[in-house]
């Protein structure tokens, strides 16, 4: 049987344990080739497409000092159209899937919601060397989820051509508060928190990702896919167009950040780029332990490694007035983002491949 995930290309033989390349044999060195050569296409596979494309295109202009920019009041309306997009179509899914088969993969993700910010504020204690606030602040970055490398990671899936659950925009909004409330409550406990947290609480509950994520994902269950096909050309098709001039804005803003990118130093530096490796390692073994298919193993693994630049932010800046911007802001946006877009998705890619022969 053939399979063809993450651009690896192999054939499962009956009576044997494992794959063996089409046409060579079980040579190891071989096999080490096959690995290797298959992690770099994806990587080209991944950089090669427009929304990635016209992220570096962002950062570029922002190295070569252009004028070029995105309105506030444009960039703002993409972000309402891209939410609510989401929660519509992840909605329209749920309205056919079975409870029963939402119930491991929601587990999963709570877990995820919660490991992850205390692993990344003890890493961020005991190797980053930061204070408990400036840990707690970038912990709840890490905890939360960033719905673009989400939306990343569903379209480089789809490049495969692998399946994918339809309710993954659900597992977003499941995933984007429970991180930030442990990484506070880290804070708070040592008493680092001089914030208000029911201000705090207000900021991450109401705020626009989590409005439009949780309103479009009931009005897309409420309506169910037929009463949905009227306003599917425009949520669809300009879909993709949108999301581009999306990541043109989000270039030039990692393009700001990864100037501060110095002033963070070495060991952060490092960290932001282990810590995506480390949560998406966990978040796909836990996707496919719950029983996801690959594909929705590895958006699962995108969003556990991803740090959150809008919801996030919102509440730290409440809770944790005195935390600096220049690590949790710098972290999130101008290294851990660009690392999984360009490099992350891919190796979860290959990760998802192997695992699921396995699992």
């Amino acid at each position: 049987m053939l399979s063809n995930f993450g651009g690896l290309t192999t054939a499962r033989l009956s009576g044997t344990r494992g794959l063996t390349p089409l046409g060579v044999g079980h040579s190891p060195c071989w096999s080490l080739f096959n690995s290797i050569s298959s992690h770099l296409n994806a990587l080209a596979d991944n950089l090669i497409s427009p929304v990635v494309l016209c992220f570096l295109m962002g950062i570029t202009a922002r190295w070569i000092k252009s004028d070029l920019a995105v309105p506030e009041p444009i960039y703002q309306g993409l972000s309402i159209y891209l939410l609510l997009a989401i929660g519509l179509k992840g909605g329209s899914a749920l309205a056919i899937t079975p409870v029963g088969d939402l119930l491991l993969p929601a587990s999963a993700t709570l877990a995820l919601g919660i490991i992850t910010p205390v692993s990344a504020f003890f890493l961020m204690r005991r190797c980053g060397r930061l204070g408990v606030e400036d840990a707690a602040a970038v912990a709840a970055h890490y905890g939360s989820v960033s719905v673009v490398t989400f939306l990343a990671a569903v379209e480089a899936v789809k490049r495969t051509g692998a399946p994918l659950e339809g309710f993954m925009p659900a597992l977003v909004a499941v995933l984007e508060v429970p991180g930030i409330i442990v990484a506070l409550l880290f804070a708070n406990q040592a008493g680092a928190g001089k914030g208000s947290w029911k201000r705090a609480l207000h900021e991450v509950v109401t705020g626009k990702s989590i409005v439009l994520l949780l309103g479009g994902l009931f009005i897309g269950w409420a309506c169910g896919p037929k009463k949905l096909e009227d306003v599917q050309p425009f949520f669809a098709t300009a879909f993709k167009g949108a999301l581009c001039i999306f990541m043109i804005e989000l270039g030039l803003a990692a393009g700001k950040r990864l100037r501060d990118a110095g002033r963070a130093g070495l060991r952060l530096l490092i960290l932001g780029c282990i810590l995506p490796v480390l949560h998406g390692v966990l978040g796909v073994s836990a996707g496919l332990l719950a029983g996801l298919s690959p594909g929705g193993a590895v958006v699962l693994g995108a969003m556990a490694g991803s740090a959150s630049y809008i919801a996030a932010p919102a509440a730290v800046r409440v809770a944790l007035p005195g935390a600096n911007p220049a690590y949790y802001l710098t972290l999130a946006l101008g290294i851990t983002f660009p690392f999984n877009l360009a490099f992350g998705i891919p190796l979860l890619q290959t990760l998802a491949h192997h695992l699921s022969l396995w699992l």
